[in-house]
């Protein structure tokens, strides 16, 4: 394998993981009540991460954007994802894919991680585990 190989390799391996890495750190800037909804908006987008690589990225990078701008804006968490989050991600998601197959049990979750984090924003979270 020549160098000129070797780089483009390289640098397909290792240019997701910076900009995941990238992403991440975004999100755990965020306040807590917006890292917990991109959070759970990122377990259920799993379910749709297109097969292009750039296309995947694009789709968190866009979702960390969408979260930092509603934070300066003082924008709360339901305005962002109205009141059915599977429905705002499954409409996120499209921009990106053709979309994935999505549990029933994945929906649930996303609806009540989503639920969890607008209480924190309103000191009215689900104590509950």
């Amino acid at each position: 394998m020549s160098d000129a190989e070797k780089g483009g390799f390289l640098a397909k391996l290792i240019g997701p993981k910076k900009r995941w890495r990238a992403y991440k750190a975004r999100v755990k800037e965020l306040p807590e009540s917006h890292r917990t909804a991109v959070e759970a908006i990122e377990r259920y987008l799993m379910h749709f991460v297109p097969t292009d690589g750039d296309s995947a990225e694009s789709m968190f990078e866009d979702l960390a954007d969408l979260f930092e701008q509603a934070v300066a804006g003082g924008t709360p968490i339901r305005e962002i994802v109205g009141e059915n989050p599977v429905e705002f991600a499954e409409a996120f998601a499209e921009n990106y894919s053709e979309g994935g197959y999505v549990p029933a049990r994945a929906r649930k979750q996303l609806a009540d991680d989503i639920e969890r984090a607008a209480g924190y924003e309103t000191g009215t979270e689900d104590q509950t585990v």
